[in-house]
């Protein structure tokens, strides 16, 4: 693995229990690197994320994420992993019973933080980073959609991965907050971090241009950006 590569497969085939979902997998992600999954619903994005995130194991092939070899990785390194990456979902999964503070102390104390003036810092550091540094009191439905996607971010931000892992992350949202939380993530990349997005926000990928994979028939296709990607193709 060069040692700007963070993400590498080779020859990997990825399996959804007995079902292979996509063959013959090559792909090789650098550090501060976005890059675009498209494809339609099924067509193995979230397989793929799934992947490296070490929730679907690697039955063929090779793949190492973060210094990890996915083929060798024990069950006890799988937190390890983990903490390398920082994962954005559609649906956001912020526990609805506490405050938004307490949503990323939740986390900082399930990967091992103890020492509280550390935990307000770094809690306020990320909730600084995604603009919302005076919201951390508020209850997750106070917040808008927009708002409650960038706490999904700061709370993704909280172990400084190396990898942010966001599937379909602007799903849910309107054009405005989708627009402003792209931005967001491009200054995450361009701050040295590494970023995965699966989308069907073409109209996004059209206006952030990045190096991008398309999934089709069973496949990760790179896609040349000197030729038009045929967006219609890849719509339900």
């Amino acid at each position: 693995m060069p040692l700007d590569t963070i993400i590498e497969f080779e020859n990997a085939n990825i399996f959804q229990k007995d079902n292979l979902i996509l063959k013959n997998v090559n792909l090789a992600i650098n550090k501060s690197e976005f890059v675009y999954f498209i494809g339609k619903v099924g067509s193995g994005k979230t397989s793929l994320i799934k992947t490296m995130n070490a929730e679907i194991p690697i039955q063929e092939g090779e793949a190492r994420i973060a210094g990890y070899d996915l083929t060798k990785l024990k069950t006890k390194q799988v937190p390890h992993l983990r903490r390398k990456l920082g994962i954005v979902f559609q649906d956001f999964k912020l526990l609805s019973d506490r405050t938004v503070y307490d949503n990323l102390l939740f986390v900082l104390k399930a990967t091992g933080w103890k020492n509280k003036g550390e935990i307000n810092d770094k809690i306020a550091q990320v909730l600084d980073r995604v603009s919302l540094g005076y919201k951390g009191y508020k209850m997750p439905h106070q917040l808008s959609g927009g708002e409650q996607q960038r706490v999904v971010i700061a709370r993704a931000l909280l172990n400084d991965p190396e990898i942010i892992l966001a599937d379909e992350p602007t799903g849910n949202l309107d054009p405005e907050t989708s627009e402003n939380l792209m931005q967001l993530f491009l200054e995450i990349s361009n701050n040295g971090r590494a970023i995965v997005m699966a989308t069907h926000d073409y109209n996004m990928v059209k206006k952030f241009p990045a190096r991008t994979i398309t999934f089709e028939n069973g496949k990760a296709i790179e896609q040349d950006h000197a030729k038009e990607i045929d967006f219609e193709s890849l719509k339900e």
